[in-house]
């Protein structure tokens, strides 16, 4: 029998089960409204769809520098001048396939096996099992309304003396999954100075920036250039199929991610790349859906409180609402199930942020059209009636 490794015993990404439970039943016939994943409603902008169609109609996609293409990578620093202000030299630039392969990158770069890091709980699941899966050491440090929904420099240091350990890095989401925490500037700039005191490496994800929808969104790249940023044109750039996203690097560590980056992915996806330039200049066209995303928000404030769904967190950006379903049910997982099979409205059971807490909480995205939130709430209504 072949054997299975150590590195892969994580558990299930349960919004990607639930997602692959929804598409089953779709394709049954069933009239399925998916809350359960951060899909935009909208399209890949039209200038990336234009761009690549053009591109195809060459027929020679193949493969590009492992960084990404230089055209990519320079105007993704014009993106970072127009919208933070900042001088970044492109070649501190890495366009990877996804935000995903950001994450190994990152931890493949920055870390050794048994390194301690930080991630927020309630947090983005994929954090703790990448990091599981290469050896490291998850520290999960609780944030709640005492710490504003962000990691702080005193919850940091409580996670360091109760686990005995020190860490060697810190990833902070800002606007944050699930939650939709939005960590100010000053707040920011407090977590990037104790961590720098401190020797820790700061990762900072930004790929929901652009949905921000209260509160300051401020790139770590303002404050400090000693810090990992990794971002996406997944979400406010509506391309998650795509598999296209970024990181910014310190000098020192373009040239090792570059070497990780050849033998890993080879390059990211010419296509992708090329599409992903073009919606770069398409900000009209993002906007008017991220106001569609705000609607949806607004509407999904009132509207879920009056079901029994208590927000946990203010739904400041992102496009996911956190909510308490302690009301109706202890399990959420079961919850989410049923709520599935007999709504045909899939959500995500909390526990993929959450382990400790997670099984009185769910995750319901808002990333879809008004349409669909209002079928949404209505078919949960009558059930729960």
């Amino acid at each position: 029998m072949v054997s299975i490794s150590r590195r892969s015993a994580v558990e299930p990404f349960h919004a990607m089960d639930v997602l692959a439970e929804a598409t089953k039943r779709r394709q049954a016939g069933h009239p399925v409204i998916s809350m359960a994943v951060g899909q935009p409603g909208a399209p890949a902008p039209k200038a990336a769809l234009d761009a690549a169609r053009e591109a195809l109609s060459h027929g020679r996609i193949g493969y590009t520098d492992a960084l990404g293409m230089g055209n990519l990578r320079i105007a993704l620093t014009e993106h970072y001048r127009r919208r933070h202000r900042i001088e970044l030299d492109p070649a501190r630039i890495a366009v990877t396939t996804g935000s995903s392969a950001g994450f190994n990158l990152a931890f493949l770069s920055l870390f050794d096996e048994g390194d301690c890091v930080a991630i927020a709980r309630p947090g983005y699941p994929a954090y703790r099992n990448i990091l599981k899966a290469l050896g490291l050491r998850v520290v999960e440090v609780p944030v709640n309304a005492a710490t504003e929904f962000t990691l702080t420099a005193e919850s940091l240091e409580a996670a360091q003396s109760r686990e005995g350990v020190r860490l060697k890095g810190v990833l902070l989401a800002s606007p944050a999954n699930p939650t939709g925490t939005v960590t100010g500037r000053e707040a920011l700039e407090r977590l990037a100075r104790y961590c720098a005191s401190q020797k820790i490496t700061l990762i900072s994800d930004e790929i929901y920036h652009g949905l921000t929808f209260s509160g300051d969104e401020t790139s770590a790249l303002e404050l400090t250039d000693d810090v990992v940023v990794i971002n996406s044109f997944s979400k406010y750039y509506c391309m998650t199929g795509w598999r296209i996203g970024w990181m910014v690097l310190p000098e020192h560590l373009v040239r090792p991610t570059e070497c990780l980056a050849q033998s890993l992915y080879i390059s990211p996806p010419e296509l992708s790349q090329i599409a992903a330039t073009a919606a770069l200049g398409a900000t009209g066209e993002l906007d008017a859906y991220k106001e569609s995303c705000r609607a949806n928000r607004d509407f999904l404030q009132r509207r879920l409180p009056a079901l029994g769904f208590h927000l946990l967190s203010p739904m400041d950006g992102a496009f996911y609402a956190y909510v308490d379903v302690s009301a109706h049910s202890n399990d959420s997982m079961e919850f989410a199930k049923r709520m599935l099979s007999e709504t045909n409205v899939a959500a995500t059971p909390g526990l993929d942020f959450d382990p400790l807490e997670g099984s009185r909480a769910m995750r319901f995205s808002y990333a879809g059209t008004m349409a669909d939130m209002v079928e949404a709430t209505d078919r949960i209504e009558r059930w729960i009636s």
